[in-house]
């Protein structure tokens, strides 16, 4: 993030820029930006302005997204509201995209640092859009010992404004992620049977 903060100007553009890219069927307000990229009022409407000046960004109305997995995402949630969205005629749009799903969004340390409070971790795994395996059924997977979802939470939503977009995750007590493993749960081997990284083994997992 470092290096593209200094070759766009701030991490906080990096951030917004990752959001609109990384979702570029979805329309957001300003509001949703500030929340999801986690930056303030006045950076927002600043980067927002700049880049629907570039042409990077146009207006758009849309339905806020409120489904859950198991609900029907095509079915309108609520009132229309305003905001913006992805010019799919933006002249280096493609190559914005190439460039930045390509560069890894978040050296290990980083993200361990953010986790450093949720536990007693025992394994972290990391995949899809952390390793840019856009296959994956997760993309990151945490067992420890007295875990806080609170603190989980919070976490994510800290690595999500970092990647730009919303991480698929799995938390497991370490009991449970055992008794899992051992009966060949579905979830757990797809994670380990496909491409991952782990950055955190204190069990031995192989």
């Amino acid at each position: 993030m470092e290096i593209l903060a200094k070759l766009f100007g701030s991490a906080s553009r990096v951030k917004i820029i990752k959001l609109f890219l990384f979702n570029p069927m979805q329309g957001f307000s300003k509001s949703d930006v500030i929340r999801r990229a986690k930056v303030s009022a006045s950076v927002a409407r600043k980067e927002i302005n700049m880049l629907e000046q570039i042409g990077m960004l146009k207006h758009c109305t849309f339905y806020p997204s409120s489904a859950t997995e198991d609900e029907d995402q095509s079915k309108p949630k609520g009132k229309k509201t305003a905001g913006f969205m992805v010019n799919p005629g933006f002249e280096f749009l493609k190559q914005l995209q190439s460039l930045l799903i390509h560069i890894n969004p978040l050296r290990h340390d980083e993200i361990l640092k953010r986790l450093s409070s949720v536990g007693k971790l025992k394994l972290v795994i990391i995949a899809g859009v952390f390793i840019q395996n856009w296959d994956s059924r997760i993309d990151i997977l945490i067992v420890g010992d007295r875990i806080k979802m609170g603190m989980v939470d919070q976490a994510l939503r800290y690595l999500e404004s970092e990647v730009g977009k919303e991480l698929r995750y799995a938390v497991f007590e370490t009991d449970d992620f055992k008794y899992r493993l051992n009966i060949y749960d579905k979830l757990v081997r797809d994670v380990i049977d496909y491409p991952h990284q782990k950055i955190v083994n204190k069990i031995d997992i192989r």
